[in-house]
């Protein structure tokens, strides 16, 4: 006959798979960017590149189950384009079903009133925030390291809420330039002699500024990356485009 302490024993494992069953999880630690680059984004006098930026991205997602980085297409100079999609982690869970409610909201056809209504009250709101189109208004770009953190780290209520409501796509839409601008600026040693004046090369290899005017014409492969997104896989409900 077995002891009451090898029963305790014994039932130690099912208690604590029950425990597991009934408490939430405290969230794996998430890494900022001052962890990861060695300063804060944002910090006077230093600009992280895209290889760092997509590095972080990386890291997030391995770290939280909010973030999923998905690769959209190649830049004129052939890096990964790449897009931060997140939301709740019961979201993410039925992604293809609240992107085809999003799909099916815009297209509209042979949709009635009534339907649309319920998707409407069913799906998601999907919102597009991008950063770092034009290479030197150097913020918005470095404001993607801070978003997608907050986003992956906070655990206040405002927070969770807008994780359950809203499936966010954050975007770095001119990895080249990002890459070139920051290079540039970051080659002085001192850090007061620091400038994004006088690059050698466009910041987009082919059409430099005029990179969002090539948005009704898509000839380059960052604005059909873009394009392909806003108006076919996605087309969400907020388009919202960062400038300096």
């Amino acid at each position: 006959m077995r002891s009451r302490k090898s029963w305790r024993l014994a039932a130690l494992p099912l208690v604590a798979l029950l425990a597991g069953a009934s408490v939430p999880q405290a969230q794996k630690q998430i890494t900022p960017p001052r962890e990861s680059l060695g300063f804060g984004a944002g910090d006077d006098y230093c600009l992280a590149n895209y290889t760092q930026l997509l590095a972080y991205f990386k890291t997030l997602d391995s770290e939280s189950d909010r973030i999923q980085i998905v690769e959209i297409g190649k830049t004129a100079e052939g890096r990964p384009m790449v897009m931060a999609i997140i939301t709740s982690p019961a979201n993410h869970a039925k992604l293809e079903h609240y992107r085809g409610i999003s799909r099916r909201l815009a297209l509209a056809e042979g949709l009635t009133d009534e339907e649309a209504r319920r998707l409407a009250q069913e799906g998601k709101a999907v919102v597009w925030i991008d950063g770092g189109l034009h290479g030197t208004e150097v913020v918005p770009a470095q404001g993607l390291f801070e978003m997608a953190y907050q986003m992956a780290s906070r655990q206040d209520a405002e927070t969770l809420r807008i994780l359950d409501d809203v499936i966010l796509l954050l975007t770095p839409v001119n990895p080249d330039g990002m890459e070139l601008v920051s290079n540039w600026y970051m080659r002085e040693k001192d850090p007061k002699r620091r400038s994004t004046g006088g690059l050698p090369v466009l910041y987009q290899k082919y059409v430099g500024h005029d990179n969002n005017r090539d948005s009704y014409m898509a000839n380059q492969p960052e604005t059909e990356a873009i394009n392909r997104q806003l108006f076919v896989e996605w087309i969400p409900q907020i388009m919202y485009n960062q400038h300096q």
